[in-house]
């Protein structure tokens, strides 16, 4: 999303929205952006789903509250979601994402039926075209630790 500086409190491109990620430095600035959010895009004809909203602090989450009351709605605080298919965590680590992906590869790889497949290059190709995508989408974003990278070559192993 396109916009100017939450001082000037306008939003731009808002008629093209569907999923927004906003970004505040502190946690008191998300209510009044939210209320913002919701007042530019009212002419536009659009709505904030109020349900699906959410609210993430980035590090802890001890002094956090459950939840933001925003224009009488109630806006849950996560420590967790998952936002255009890649799982965004409040720690900052890749490593739930990571996780969920290796968990997700294991089941693509299961469901594909290797015992009939005789030829080790059609394996190959399915491995490439059908289980590497679903390891490694958003793959680009990960900050990946050691133990990451020898979690990944384990399941690599173990797929192939």
């Amino acid at each position: 999303m396109n916009g100017t500086a939450f001082g000037q409190q306008s939003f731009a491109d808002l008629d093209y929205a569907d999923d927004v990620s906003l970004l505040a430095e502190l946690l008191e600035l998300v209510v009044p952006v939210l209320e913002v959010l919701q007042e530019e895009a009212a002419p536009l004809g659009l709505e904030v789903d109020w349900q699906k909203t959410m609210v993430q602090a980035l590090g802890s989450m001890k002094d956090e509250p459950p939840s933001l009351l925003v224009c009488r709605h109630d806006v849950q605080c996560v420590e967790s979601f998952t936002y255009l298919a890649a799982l965004i965590h409040s720690t900052c680590s890749s490593e739930p994402e990571i996780r969920r992906r290796s968990a997700m590869t294991r089941t693509a790889t299961q469901s594909l039926v290797w015992r009939s497949i005789t030829a080790s290059l059609t394996k190959l190709r399915l491995y490439n075209a059908y289980i590497l995508p679903v390891m490694l989408y958003g793959s680009d974003c990960w900050m990946v630790k050691k133990a990451d990278v020898q979690r990944t070559d384990a399941l690599d192993q173990w797929c192939l």
